[in-house]
């Protein structure tokens, strides 16, 4: 959440004022995240967040607006995308397509227990579940064929080491991928990016999952991975942790348990889960974006993530 494009005053509040939202009273640059320019919006109605996309197209968007608003018409909580007089929800901001969306209430806990991680897990499997019967159809477009055209990209900042353990894991998810127990894994909407810094919380409450700009079609087991790799580490050294692991899967599972072919590939998700986002962030911090308050993020942790997913561990 840099910024990439700045927004005056008097931009936001045009739009703001066709929202119907209240007269502007502040906005602010939000800092943390690396994608799109976002801003906290402050007006007489109440607070809002003004997100620019600044890779997403004007096509590509309507599935993930429209996913928040399938998802919380079902009872998952997730920003509501604001629509105008002719009910659109993707809007225009210096030339880049934008949406506003509603705060949610809480805070980031970013140091999580075993019960915020069983919220978690509860609330990843309501969602999934909510998402079945959403009829857009689109790709998780940080999957397998983006991290197969990355790779080449960031070979060439790295050390030996690291970049015979970035290929020799790639090829292990290309083989991954192409096997019949992959194609068996239940599939539907996912988040994709479910990070501790994505969700909110009053106390131990869970009251709000977002930033859906990750969202996809993909094997609901990537999103569990993905969490797991997360919530249940330990940031510092990147280690597993049991309690917490154990914490998220039993309540994912109490409400949606896992069939045979998602319980043979845990293993192997993980694996994918931390290739995707050491993937990532070594694009990010060998090919930036010029931004104000952009923080790339260490691509080292998830490297650690993955050396230490590569050691056989009781997961289930």
């Amino acid at each position: 959440m840099a910024v990439f494009t700045e927004v005056s005053e008097s931009q936001a509040n045009e739009l703001l004022a066709r929202l119907k939202l209240g007269t502007l009273q502040a906005l602010r640059g939000i800092e943390g995240g690396i994608e799109n320019t976002n801003y906290f919006a402050t007006t007489t109605s109440g607070k809002y967040v003004l997100t620019l996309f600044e890779r997403l197209t004007h096509e590509q968007l309507p599935f993930y607006l429209y996913l928040m608003k399938h998802l919380a018409e079902r009872g998952i909580p997730v920003p509501d995308p604001q629509a105008d007089a002719q009910g659109d929800i993707l809007h225009t901001v210096c030339g880049k397509p934008a949406a506003v969306v509603n705060c949610l209430g809480g805070h980031s806990e970013l140091a999580p227990t075993p019960a915020h991680c069983a919220a978690v897990g509860d609330m990843l499997a309501r969602m999934h579940l909510a998402g079945r019967d959403y009829p857009r159809q689109q790709p998780n477009l940080r999957g397998l064929p983006w991290w197969n055209n990355t790779v080449p990209l960031v070979l060439p900042h790295l050390q030996a080491t690291q970049a015979a353990l970035l290929q020799s894991e790639l090829a292990y998810q290309n083989h991954m991928a192409a096997s019949s127990t992959y194609a068996a894994l239940p599939r539907g909407p996912v988040h994709a990016d479910l990070f501790r810094d994505n969700v909110m919380f009053e106390g131990q409450a869970l009251t709000g999952f977002f930033d859906f700009y990750f969202a996809g079609v993909d094997a609901w087991l990537f999103d569990v991975a993905v969490s797991l790799n997360d919530w249940c580490i330990d940031l510092a050294s990147g280690a597993h942790d049991a309690p917490r692991a154990a914490a998220l899967l039993s309540a994912y599972q109490a409400v949606r348990p896992f069939s045979r072919a998602e319980r043979q590939l845990l293993p192997g998700m993980l694996r994918a889960g931390a290739l995707r986002f050491w993937i990532s962030r070594l694009w990010d911090f060998y090919l930036p974006r010029n931004a104000s308050m952009l923080k790339a993020h260490d691509p080292t942790h998830f490297e650690r993530v993955l050396r230490g997913r590569l050691q056989p561990i009781a997961i289930l």
